[in-house]
Order: structure tokens, then sequence, then C-alpha cells
């Protein structure tokens, strides 16, 4: 009674299922590790915001590429904003989603090399072309603290490196950029600025990166590992059915063994075939 499981219907719907299963678990692998990913991310921005403050000196230098067990670092740095130099970074958004631009101003530490601050959001000019207002950098010495970050690149943001911006805008944070520009020894990566405050709250300084959301990615492969379980689970009952099917069909009066119930004579009948002269 299972002999209709060689027929060409059946042995399609076997192949899909058969491919189905992989495919599936694979893609609750792939979520898993999402969630794992997230998990540990959340883990090492929460050790490192609680991290006693070090001097950014400590952590990178001119040419260094911030590691990833370095992000979200708390620093310190002591000197005086170098305001000619300053740029800001266009197409950023606040905290409420308004877009404007990041203020990144140099700081020239004491031993006359520079370290990048972004010292928060401001709203965008009217007009694209023109520089936003930026509310002036402290002057005389200052000691700055914030989260270490690493140079935005095109492949990790997603963000254009545009050409022929106006004057003294940018599309992404590069201390080799910046190096370039000012012709100057230039820390690599940045300081996302958290004290001392701007004074009237402009620039508004950056919110701490989420790191207590961990997102649905768990459940996304619980249920794609439930899927691919139901799929034999699914191919079983399709049988079962077909056979009881077929063993109704053989019961029946006219019935052949082993044929469905719309395979018999009465049934074509019923369909409109013509009957016997």
């Amino acid at each position: 009674m299972y002999r209709f499981l060689l027929s060409r219907q059946w042995v399609i719907l076997t192949l899909v299922a058969l491919v189905l299963i992989p495919v599936m678990i694979e893609l609750g692998f792939w979520q898993f590790h999402r969630h794992e990913r997230r998990v540990a991310q959340n883990t090492l921005i929460a050790d490192n915001l609680e991290a006693r403050p070090v001097p950014v000196e400590e952590l990178t230098s001119p040419g260094h590429v911030v590691p990833r067990e370095d992000y979200w670092r708390r620093v310190t740095a002591t000197g005086t904003f170098d305001t000619a130099h300053e740029v800001v970074v266009r197409r950023r958004t606040s905290s409420d989603d308004r877009v404007g631009a990041h203020v990144l101003t140099p700081l020239v530490l004491k031993d006359g090399r520079i370290v990048l601050v972004n010292r928060g959001w401001v709203p965008a000019a009217a007009n694209q072309r023109d520089y936003p207002d930026v509310p002036p950098a402290p002057r005389g010495e200052v000691t700055v603290t914030g989260r270490l970050k690493a140079d935005e690149t095109t492949g990790a943001s997603g963000i254009k490196d545009l050409k022929g911006l106006p004057d003294r805008q940018v599309m992404l944070i590069s201390s080799r950029q910046q190096a370039e520009l000012i012709d100057r020894e230039v820390l690599g990566g940045y300081v996302e600025q958290t004290a001392p405050e701007p004074a009237g709250g402009s620039p508004e300084q950056i919110a701490e990166p989420d790191h207590d959301s961990i997102g649905a990615h768990m459940a996304y492969a619980v249920q794609w590992w439930l899927f691919s379980a139901g799929v034999p689970v699914g191919w079983f009952v399709l049988a079962r059915r077909e056979k009881r099917d077929r063993e109704a069909a053989a019961a029946e009066p006219g019935g052949a063994p082993g044929t469905p119930r719309e395979e018999t004579g009465e049934e074509a009948g019923a369909v409109g075939a013509a009957p016997p002269r």
C-alpha cells in the first residue's frame, strides 16, 4: 500500500522535504549565533562602560586601529580644543531622530598629539551646503571624559564617503583623514564625549549605546527548529492519509487494490466520462 511513495508526485514531495529540513536547521543556528553575538556585545558594552576611565594614550596611538574589545572603553583626555580644524559629520540623527550633524573637534594633548572628540549633535543648517550653527568649544585646558570608538568606515557603517563636500564637512569620522588635513599626529579612533556637559545642552551629547535589548533572534531560532521538526511530521501525516484514501477506494465495489478513490471508474463517470455503448 506504500508503493505510491514511488510515484513522481511523492518523490518530488519527499525531495523537497529532505531539502527543507537541513535548510531550516541551518537558519535556526544562524539566528542562534546572532543571539550569541548580541549577548556578547551587550556584555562587552556594559563591562567597558563600568570600567574605570583611563588616559586615552594608554589605549591608542597614531595609526592605531581600535580593537573591538576596546570599543566603548571609558577614557580621559586633557588638552586644549583646536576649533580652527573643527569639522561636522553630516547626516547624523539625534536621540529623537532629527537629522543634523556631529561636531568633531581636535583636542591637542600636552605632548602635542591630537585626539578627535565627538562633542555631540547639532541641527543641520537650512541649506545643506552651509556650515551649521555650532556652539564654541571650551577655551583653555580641559579634561574630557568619553567613550573610545574606532574610526568609521563605509564597510562597517554603510555610509558612503562622498567627495566634493563643502569646506569643513565630512561623512565619516576618520583619524587618518583628519591627520592628513591637520598635518599633525592624530591618535587612532576618536572619543565620544560624555563629560563635561556643554553649557546650554548643545551640542547634544550622544546617548549611551543600548546594551539591554537582545532582540528576538533566539525566538526566531526556536521557530526555525520547530519548522524543521514539523516537516517530517507533516510528510508522515500526508502519507498516512494517502494510504487510508487508497485503502478506502480499494474497499469499494469495483475498486482495485492500491487505487485511490479519485482513480476509479465510478469517479471518472461522475466527472463526465462517456458511458459504454
